[in-house]
């Protein structure tokens, strides 16, 4: 029988000095390392770039061992972010750590750091081995601080206070949606500042969330509305033309009930392979990860399920110790054991960026057999009259409101597990 100080050791050790049973608890809990053995590993799709590991006959075993450690590099360049134990107190709570709750929260803070990593250091940045660092990569840390300041204006403190219309509070878990919904208001919350000339523009991109129609949460399948895009990005410059304007693109989504539904497991798989592809923010039933790419039927994840001392990020130390901010240790988990209720992100540079995103997601959509997991439109009502995927009872795609997924949520993690593999530690 598992106990909780065990549970406690667990997270808060992570991967050291865990070993015997406590090393298989952990896998069961956190997700099997992955392996990767070259020679029996095809080809890694990472956040829109493709490894391969396969040697075949013409290539050699150096080149297979060359793709595994050029991965392994881009992995371990990734901001991770992980629950974090000795903050001051989330508002008027009590709470310095968000141990069991916080999750979903770092998933997402992860999927906007990646997307910060590409606008200001681009896709082909990789973490130096050497100190002092890149004063970007500095600041962009120093946005997602566990501090209430607006020097961190990413932290969870804040995240928490910009969702308090969703039913964001510290303490509850939260559902993709509210998670989505919260990142909009924040960004808001972040130009106005900057406008009123009280920060620097720590987001320097337009924010759009994809929703099934003009009421944004009454369901159907997500719609990229072109028009939509283009009214937000001429608002973020103020008129000054919005060809230019990164664009952040957030798509909650619920794709079944429990795990996902199968027929969407192909198009989650090929979103990986589009170049402007942030990752997913879900995992398992109650216990979300930041999903960063895939490898034949499994998707590779970093885990915030660490628990890790608060880290003071400063511009004046360059040379700051960020290996709590990175992570060597894939983890894996079958495609088809995601929660079906997550949030898939993608980065545009420009409308000719965003432009190639529709054109792979309307070709993806064609694609789909019926189950699309979003569609490209140029405006609303262009995409009812057009719309030739219909409801098929729990095959469909439900965009559901957020009271609902905080209530689903709720009661995923208060259930008692129907048998070994119904873990939900948070």
């Amino acid at each position: 029988m598992v106990n909780f100080y065990s549970i406690h050791l667990l997270y808060h050790y992570g991967d050291k000095f865990v070993s015997g049973p406590m090393r298989r608890l952990q896998e069961r809990i956190l997700g099997p390392r992955w392996t990767g053995a070259l020679g029996s590993s095809s080809e890694i799709w990472l956040l829109g770039v493709c490894y391969k590991l396969l040697a075949d006959e013409s290539s050699s075993d150096s080149t297979a061992s060359q793709g595994y450690a050029e991965f392994l590099h881009d992995f371990s360049s990734r901001i991770w972010l992980t629950y974090r134990k000795g903050f001051e107190p989330i508002g008027e709570s009590k709470y310095v750590t968000d141990v069991g709750w916080g999750c979903m929260l770092r998933s997402g803070q992860m999927l906007v750091a990646q997307a910060l990593l590409f606008h200001h250091l681009g896709r082909s940045w990789r973490r130096p081995t050497e100190q002092p660092f890149n004063q970007e990569y500095i600041e962009i840390l120093r946005c997602f601080g566990d501090s209430p300041s607006e020097v961190s204006p990413f932290s969870i403190h804040n995240v928490l206070e910009a969702g308090k219309p969703y039913g964001l509070a510290a303490g509850n878990w939260l559902g993709p949606y509210a998670m989505c919904r919260s990142w909009e208001e924040l960004a808001r919350a972040e130009k106005e500042r900057y406008m009123l000339g009280k920060t620097k523009l720590a987001l320097p991109m337009a924010v759009y969330i994809v929703s099934g129609d003009e009421y944004g949460e009454q369901g159907g399948v997500p719609v990229i509305c072109i028009d939509d895009a283009a009214r937000l990005c001429s608002e973020w410059s103020n008129g000054q033309g919005e060809a230019q304007v990164p664009l952040l693109i957030l798509v909650p989504l619920v794709l079944g009930v429990g795990i996902i539904n199968p027929r969407y497991v192909p198009s989650i798989r090929e979103t990986f392979t589009f170049p402007q592809s942030l990752g997913i923010a879900g995992g398992k039933p109650g216990a979300s990860t930041y999903i960063v790419g895939v490898q034949d039927d499994q998707a590779l994840y970093l885990d915030p399920h660490e628990v890790q001392q608060v880290v003071e990020i400063s511009p004046d130390n360059m040379g700051v110790d960020t290996g709590s901010y990175h992570c060597s240790v894939v983890r894996q988990l079958p495609l088809s054991a995601i929660d079906s209720s997550l949030a898939i992100g993608f980065y545009c540079r420009n409308r000719d960026d965003f432009d190639d995103l529709c054109s792979r997601a309307s070709v993806l959509a064609s694609q789909s057999e019926g189950a699309p997991l979003f569609t490209v439109a140029q405006s609303l009502i262009e995409s009812k009259q057009n719309d030739t995927f219909t409801s098929e009872g729990g095959n469909s795609v439900v965009t559901v409101p957020e009271v609902l997924l905080l209530e689903s949520e709720s009661e995923s993690m208060t259930a008692v597990p129907s048998s070994e593999d119904d873990w939900q530690i948070l």
